[in-house]
């Protein structure tokens, strides 16, 4: 088994990291305003073009950067170093977008792709989150498409995406639906934009939707596809979140480490007292298990692995990289004392930012329940290293 990276993996890593530094330039603006101004905006799109890391998960031939899973995940963990969720200014259209016609294509995905729209998925509602089957937002028949009425919560990036893909029940069966909806559409209300405990860099505003016209061809995928789109999209989704997960940990054990070893008290750096060692020795090891199963996973996703099996894998990856995450910050905190706690150190930032991975994307009680199903009904087969009979 070869763990190294490519040629061509050291240059991507080397680009995203590149890129890390050049938009962590912001990120004190962006705790300061909680958010950044259009030129800075505008900035940070030049060089994600420049640096190709547009649309990563997007074939070249459309205009994406083309790349793996774990060349995806090599880039998501340099961006997840970004306090402020800057990460996320690096733009990563939706999966479910790959099933656009040609004409959707051309309308909607190709111009996220350039950067030149924006997308926000719109599934949570007051009450459908874990369970997204409870939705009541519908989709009525009308002459030439859709009327949408309904409620939609927490759609990040819903202040500054262009359009959105909305899941609604559509027809007399409630077919979970697929719906590509233009943001200026008549009708549509932001009701709220509520004040989240971390800074981010967009916002997870809520909308209501009162007999919003959306015409026939804005069907993304098919009727009754909702779902299996959606699942596909968390999967991915997840594993990201590991790989963000692990790169923010790693910056707040380097800032951690960093502080440690200046920070003097009763003649000594605290980086040679046990009780921070040991501090940062469980930081270490909590990083160094989770890159190696997300990268593995993530492997196993370009290699073709059964998709209920990889569905499980990336729950477990998401699970235990979140979780991993927000004990190392927690230390890092500890390690740096009163000013762990001020908003001007990166460590408290992190802090905060981290504590919505165990919730957005399944919270890590859904993870633990989609990973004991697996085991109910396959054993414990999916823990087990994928040989050529697996994949």
């Amino acid at each position: 088994m070869d763990f190294s990276y490519t040629p061509e993996q050291l240059d991507l890593r080397a680009r995203a990291a590149a890129l890390t530094g050049f938009i962590r330039q912001y990120e004190d603006d962006c705790e300061r305003d909680n958010g950044l101004p259009a030129e800075a905006h505008a900035k940070i799109r030049q060089e994600v073009l420049a640096a190709g890391l547009q649309a990563v998960n997007m074939p070249a031939e459309w205009g994406g950067a083309g790349l793996s899973i774990l060349d995806q995940v090599i880039v998501q963990e340099q961006l997840g170093r970004l306090t402020g969720a800057l990460w996320d200014t690096v733009w990563r259209p939706a999966n479910a977008l790959r099933f656009c016609t040609d004409a959707q294509r051309a309308e909607y995905l190709e111009p996220v792709i350039r950067g030149e729209r924006r997308d926000c998925y719109a599934v949570t509602e007051p009450e459908a989150g874990s369970d997204p089957r409870t939705l009541a937002t519908t989709a009525t028949r009308t002459d030439g498409g859709w009327l949408v009425d309904g409620e939609k919560w927490f759609v990040t990036v819903g202040d500054h995406a262009d359009f959105m893909v909305l899941l609604a029940a559509a027809g007399e069966d409630r077919s979970p639906t697929l719906l590509l909806v233009d943001m200026d559409t008549p009708g549509i209300t932001r009701t709220r934009t509520p004040r989240f405990m971390h800074t981010f860099v967009y916002e997870h505003p809520e909308f209501t939707f009162q007999d919003v016209f959306v015409p026939a061809d804005r069907v993304l995928g098919g009727i009754g596809d909702g779902y299996d789109i959606t699942r596909a999209w968390f999967t991915e989704e997840r594993l990201m979140i590991a790989a963000r997960t692990v790169g923010a940990a790693e910056r707040a054990l380097r800032e951690a480490r960093d502080w440690a070893m200046c920070r003097r008290q009763f003649g000594s750096p605290i980086a040679d007292f046990q009780m921070i060692e040991a501090m940062l020795a469980d930081c270490a090891i909590d990083i160094a298990v989770n890159r190696a199963f997300t990268h593995q996973v993530a492997w196993e996703a370009d290699h073709g692995t059964v998709r209920k099996t990889l569905h499980a894998k990336a729950s477990a990856a998401k699970l235990s990289a979140s979780e991993a995450a927000g004990r190392v910050v927690d230390r890092c905190v500890q390690i740096f004392g009163g000013r762990g706690y001020d908003r001007a150190y990166a460590v408290e930032r992190l802090y905060r930012e981290l504590r919505v991975d165990r919730i957005w994307e399944g919270t890590s009680e859904i993870q633990r329940l989609v990973v004991a199903n697996e085991l109910k009904k396959r054993g414990t087969g999916f823990l087990d290293l994928p040989g050529p009979a697996a994949l």
